[in-house]
């Protein structure tokens, strides 16, 4: 049981995705039922917004050290001024960092690696920019901590594990702040290529200008979807964690539940995904499965990866399933980053007392919200889910 006995406060959370980066921006996207895929030459991709573009090259170039950085280094340095300015912390408080990534540096490899191939050598800061501890330590670096600082790579459910991780320092009062999130930066053409491979990503004649039956290229929690329908997308999301119920509080992690279960396969889950099973479980604690409003699902847009997770739901919650939602079908799979984008939607559906449904599927909106679960998952059945209240 992961009921936690001291809650844990959410003081501040701050992302940068296709979304925008503004609170209230987000807020206004998610009430809006367009989604923001576009076609690139590898297929559809949900890109940051052309704003977000430009705040990110400008924090390339104002620093002659971060022109060598990947984007996925540059998403979490700016994600972390963020965060960290809205909670009031400043580097005297030595806080811990933990930002993980799925796939790090993916852009800076792939370039460096074909420089490699074409002239047999390559540049001096590429292993240093290219290692996934990149990210934290040089979130560290910019925001002039001596804190902790831990980088890794748990694939899609990554972001979650790293708020674990700073549960677990927390409560051990080996710190009494944690800064955690994810950072992806995966739109490049060999990491698409693999997606593709694994015959999980939207089909080639789902291009925007060609859908006829749905508007939503991306079909998460479609149960119905004829074929897989994963998309890509890029950016950062951290949060601020404090120890109690702090009166700045965005919301409260109440429970926590992890799992990980044998491999049938190496990129899928079993059929009713006992990892999820055992992780809502563990979150949920003695807590009845009846005081639950929403789930924020994992639900990447795959046949059988949605409808494992669902099936887990169904054999957690019976006959009384919460109102089921996911923002896949509007900003993509960010990867590592996911699930803090997921705990984003969960904040912002708290603060606003408003259910944000999938505009595809039918759902009835609970009346009041005062409980969300938030799943995630990666290859190797690592789950994680994590309980926040009002």
């Amino acid at each position: 049981m992961c009921l936690l006995k001291q809650p844990i406060s959410i003081t501040a959370l701050a992302s940068i995705s296709p979304l925008g980066s503004i609170s209230s921006d987000i807020w206004n996207h998610y009430n809006h039922h367009e989604h923001c895929f576009s076609s690139g030459d590898e297929g559809l991709l949900a890109k940051i917004k052309p704003e977000s573009r430009q705040d990110i090259d400008h924090l390339k170039n104002a620093n002659l050290k971060y022109k060598s950085l990947d984007d996925s280094v540059l998403f979490a340095i700016y994600a972390a001024r963020k965060a960290i300015k809205n909670a009031q912390w400043d580097a005297s408080d030595n806080f811990g960092i933990n930002i993980g990534s799925s796939r790090g540096a993916t852009s800076l490899f792939e370039n460096y690696h074909k420089q490699f191939l074409e002239q047999q050598s390559t540049e001096t800061l590429t292993s240093p920019t290219t290692t996934l501890g990149n990210i934290s330590s040089w979130v560290a670096h910019d925001l002039q901590t001596n804190g902790p600082e831990i980088s890794h790579s748990i694939t899609c459910s990554t972001a979650l594990h790293a708020m674990l991780n700073g549960i677990a320092w927390i409560a051990a009062g080996m710190t009494d702040k944690f800064l955690v999130g994810g950072s992806e930066a995966p739109l490049t053409p060999f990491t698409i290529a693999q997606m593709k491979a694994l015959k999980i990503y939207a089909r080639p004649e789902n291009n925007l200008n060609k859908l006829k039956d749905s508007p939503y290229p991306n079909q998460a929690l479609n149960i119905h979807k004829k074929h897989n329908g994963m998309i890509l997308g890029e950016g950062a999301a951290v949060a601020c964690l404090e120890p109690g119920i702090k009166p700045s509080a965005l919301a409260h992690i109440s429970g926590i539940g992890y799992a990980t279960e044998l491999l049938e396969h190496g990129a899928s889950l079993s059929a009713n995904a006992t990892c999820f099973q055992q992780s809502m479980r563990m979150a949920l604690g003695d807590l009845s499965p009846d005081a639950i409003d929403i789930i924020v699902t994992h639900t990447p847009g795959t046949i059988k990866g949605d409808q494992a997770e669902l099936n887990a739901i169904d054999k957690i919650f019976c006959n009384k399933t919460p109102a089921l939602t996911t923002n896949k079908w509007k900003i993509g799979h960010s990867l590592g980053a996911s699930g803090l984008f997921s705990v984003e939607m969960a904040i912002l559906m708290l603060q606003h007392q408003k259910f944000i449904p999938v505009p595809y599927l039918k759902s009835v909106a609970p009346k009041h919200i005062k409980y969300i679960l938030i799943n995630a998952v990666g290859f190797g059945g690592n789950a994680v889910s994590i309980l926040l209240s009002k």
